[in-house]
């Protein structure tokens, strides 16, 4: 089972290792972005710990609403929003103290939908959807398997590792890296790093 702790030591996790990886993701946004990937998600998840530790969230629904408004309220350029949104989608869909696998992959298919509409946005865009769809699927994958939970948190973060490293080839139509139109092809979309990123880290909660 995913627990209310564990939710919380993803967060607390998440934030150092973004911090850890701050200059990386803003190098990686400075090659086809506004150089300011890095800075931004790590105010943001910054911003969304301090709220979780003042508040000391009871349930899922509370936790991930805190989390979503302190990304939305913090966190610079479309990473905010759309990390928000995820966190929001979450709030709605886990709601008490503990969820199973294949409550976590509900939440987190609300998740990706709610990216999507939002940023009018698939797969093969060169995004963080290029992280979360095939993660998703394996985590999919793996619940039907009757795999136990760390072999399906296993079976998570490789396929998002996999889906992350297939945006260096990819074209980008979507935002500013779309501006480069060819010239983006050839880097990694920090957006699918970062989200790469927060799956690793929720992996490791479970492992």
């Amino acid at each position: 089972m995913f627990t209310l702790p564990m939710a919380k030591g993803w967060l607390a996790s998440l934030s150092k290792v973004l911090e850890d990886n701050r200059s990386r993701l803003t190098d990686l946004d400075a090659a086809i972005g506004d150089a300011d990937h890095g800075i931004n998600i790590c105010r943001g998840f910054a911003a969304a710990l301090a709220s979780v530790e003042k508040e000391n969230p009871t349930d899922f629904a509370a936790l991930f609403k805190l989390i979503s408004v302190a990304l939305i309220k913090n966190t610079g350029g479309a990473s905010g929003p759309l990390y928000g949104t995820f966190f929001l989608k979450l709030s709605l869909t886990l709601t008490g103290e503990s969820a199973s696998p294949a409550e976590l992959y509900k939440g987190f298919i609300s998740g990706m939908q709610g990216i999507k509409q939002l940023g009018h946005s698939s797969p093969g865009e060169k995004t963080m959807l290029d992280t979360f769809a095939p993660a998703f699927e394996a985590m999919n994958k793996a619940i039907d398997a009757g795999e136990d939970f760390k072999s399906i948190a296993k079976a998570l973060v490789a396929a998002a590792k996999s889906g992350a490293d297939s945006t260096l080839p990819m074209l980008a139509t979507k935002g500013r890296a779309s501006y480069l139109a060819e010239r983006s092809i050839g880097h990694l979309d920090p957006g699918a790093v970062s989200a790469y990123l927060l799956l690793k880290t929720l992996g490791e909660q479970i492992s």
